[in-house]
């Protein structure tokens, strides 16, 4: 059983940007309370903070999340932001021996940081009442239950660590993306608590995820020609080029030509459905005949196993489509495995669960979820995009920043363009957005290259993010 409110600190010293930077790191729990003031569920996490800031008040705190629903803060925590990273190889490839490394790329140097596990994820739990019952499913497992619970529990962090006056931004990868979009309103409107800024990693946006919606699948042509492009299946006039010389184009064509063809639904002309297949086939190196067979409407899951079927037979990853895979067998319309997946567990599961045991001191025979299902999960609802508009006009201060991977076939780059258009139909606000793209997957970070851009980006984006003396008005 973990403990339901404990911590553990360690003091540790690095090297971030050529400079030793000296930090602590509390690892712990921390409770969720029900409206009697009862414990109700326990949460785990670890939180780092430099030592020796003269002008706490004036250093951010960034509160991050990872997604699933079901996943625990592991993947942002040793791959990106944190002081200590996998030992992976430029590339993200895992090596054994599995472990740990310094991270000279940490934000840590200009902002303190707490990661924070849902209830179920990581060390996080339910907690039963005096009846030896465990709370019901719909108080933590669903998208604004997720965001009330975690709301409260965030104030209650920020009371006890002192940090009222310190900027805050909320940093959530994938589903963390809906999760972050509900928490900047919530926190507003009902702890309180004013952001300078959120921030999107590969965002899963449920007002277009996993709707079935066939004009969206016209987002991901963009993705398919990226990923084609990295495996080297696209023709040779577009091979050649750079991928960002090739990407502008085909979101061109994707929005003003792809979208409304695939708007008139088996009324298109025979002769445009044609003219469509053929330019869809040029652009993410399937054939026509196959995407004919599809109605123009690629499935995701189809273009995993389709793109090298007829080359190296090989599949591609879902959330990485820079791994390979072998199926049993090359034929159907799904892959068997998610490559990418497992290489990840392969190397994250050995390196947390050593590293909060060894490192930051933190001991318990509790299980450390990964990754688990948390289904049923209520999606009813979601209001998170314009929770996040109206945070928005109601901060002035507030910013966006979305970081999205170019061979991510999960929650797409350009899907996450869309969302962030949708966002403010107004266009008011459209300079308080800035997408970044990089060469990599949905965890781009773990690409070396782009672990040093993305946490440029995170700094740049902190710095012109912070108020400096300028008051919150329009």
């Amino acid at each position: 059983m973990i403990p339901l409110d404990t911590m553990v600190v360690t003091n540790h010293n690095t090297i971030i940007k050529g400079v030793s930077i000296s930090y602590s790191a509390t690892t712990g729990t921390q409770p969720v309370w029900d409206k009697k003031g009862v414990p109700i569920a326990t949460l785990f996490y670890t939180y780092y903070e430099r030592n020796n800031v003269k002008d706490r008040a004036n250093r951010p705190l960034i509160i991050s999340f990872n997604g699933g629903p079901g996943s625990a803060s592991v993947w942002m925590h040793i791959a990106y932001t944190g002081p200590r990273i996998l030992k992976i190889d430029e590339e993200g490839y895992p090596v054994q021996p599995y472990g740990i490394k310094n991270n000279p790329n940490s934000i840590l140097d200009v902002a303190d940081i707490v990661y924070v596990n849902p209830v179920n994820t990581g060390y996080s739990r339910m907690v039963k009442d005096k009846e030896g019952k465990l709370p019901e499913r719909e108080t933590f497992f669903g998208i604004n239950a997720d965001i009330k619970y975690l709301a409260e529990w965030i104030n209650t962090f920020v009371s006890r660590k002192n940090r009222w006056e310190s900027p805050k931004y909320i940093i959530g990868e994938s589903y963390g993306g809906t999760r972050v979009m509900g928490l900047a309103n919530e926190l507003q409107n009902k702890q309180w608590m004013y952001l300078n800024g959120v921030i999107l990693v590969s965002p899963a946006d449920y007002k277009l995820y996993n709707t079935g919606q066939t004009v969206y699948s016209s987002l991901n042509l963009p993705y398919y020609t990226a990923a084609a492009w990295y495996q080297k299946a696209l023709p040779s006039a577009l091979q050649k080029k750079d991928l960002l010389e090739v990407l502008p184009e085909v979101e061109n064509y994707a929005i003003n030509t792809f979208m409304p063809a695939l708007a008139k639904g088996g009324f298109i002309a025979e002769s445009e459905k044609q003219k469509i297949a053929k330019k869809v086939s040029y652009y993410s190196g399937l054939s026509e005949k196959a995407i004919l067979q599809n109605n123009l409407d690629i499935p995701t899951s189809f273009f995993w196993k389709e793109l090298l079927r007829d080359k190296s037979g090989h599949i591609i990853g879902r959330l990485d489509s820079r791994y390979l895979g072998i199926d049993k067998r090359e034929s159907g319309n799904n892959p068997d495995y998610s490559a990418e997946l497992t290489s990840w567990y392969h190397s994250f599961t050995p390196a947390i669960n050593y590293y909060i045991r060894m490192h930051l001191n933190f001991k318990t025979d509790v299980k450390y979820n990964v990754l688990v299902s948390q289904e049923p999960w209520d999606r009813r609802n979601d209001n998170t995009r314009e929770g996040l508009r109206q945070a928005m006009a109601q901060n002035p201060y507030l910013k966006v920043l979305i970081q999205s991977g170019y061979y991510d076939g999960a929650t797409t780059y350009f899907a996450a363009k869309y969302t962030m258009w949708q966002i403010d139909p107004s266009g008011k606000m459209k300079d308080r957005f800035t997408f970044k793209g990089y060469r990599s997957g949905h965890m781009m970070y773990l690409r070396n290259e782009d672990l040093i851009s993305a946490n440029e980006d995170l700094r740049t984006f902190i710095n012109e993010s912070l108020s400096k003396g300028k008051s919150a008005k329009y």
